[in-house]
């Protein structure tokens, strides 16, 4: 069965292990989430449960969502996911905590990487930059030739360029969870995680188990 959880990243520290080692971990508050829709094969074609995380406002819910809600006789909430889990294994209504994890397991984690803005070709794609001697300028760290001269007389589609960098879907493999705090659905991973303090993960089985 795949274990998933939808969470809140905290933010970064460190803990030590039994022999003082220090070990950079990332707090994410796992849960709890709720069991708001399961998906059959007999009516939507597959199999999937719909996890719920974070409350809000009634006012803030459109009919059609309130309307699911309702049904599933559970409160309104933020954040909807779906996972591939047993959907023999919970009910609607059922609530997942982060003790569905334990310490020393390997898991992925799904978040959305920050937003950085438009960036030059350096930054966004690791160019060298020009020399900076004559003849480069007025700067040296435009991207330089595109290549393509009288034929075919275009920019090939996919060329690297300046452009948008950031804010965009980031899947961190193999990731050891360090510490489980059940009373407080807090998960210590080890290393660094995609997105902004505040930012939604989603919190997985490891599909590439090393």
């Amino acid at each position: 069965m795949q274990k998933a959880l939808i969470g809140k990243k905290i933010g970064m520290t460190q803990i030590f292990d039994e022999k003082g080692n220090v070990i950079p971990v990332t707090v994410v508050e796992a849960g709890p989430c709720t069991v708001v829709t399961k998906k059959t094969m007999e009516n939507d074609g597959y199999e999937a449960v719909q996890l719920g995380f974070g409350d809000v406002k009634v006012q803030r819910v459109n009919k059609p969502m309130m309307g699911q809600f309702k049904k599933a006789d559970v409160a309104p909430k933020k954040t909807l996911r779906e996972f591939k889990i047993d959907i023999a294994s919970v009910n609607v209504g059922d609530t997942l905590k982060a003790d569905i994890f334990a310490a020393g397991e390997k898991v992925d984690v799904v978040g959305t990487s920050k937003g950085k803005g438009t960036a030059g070709s350096i930054k966004r794609w690791n160019f060298s930059r020009l020399k900076e001697s004559h003849g480069t300028g007025p700067v040296a760290r435009h991207a330089g030739s595109l290549g393509a001269c009288s034929d075919p007389s275009r920019v090939f589609k996919g060329k690297k360029l300046a452009g948008h960098l950031g804010c965009e879907r980031v899947t961190i493999q193999n990731l050891d969870v360090v510490k489980v705090d059940a009373e407080n659905n807090l998960l210590a991973i080890k290393g660094a995680i995609p997105g902004p303090k505040g930012g939604i993960v989603v919190i997985r089985d490891s599909v590439k188990k090393a």
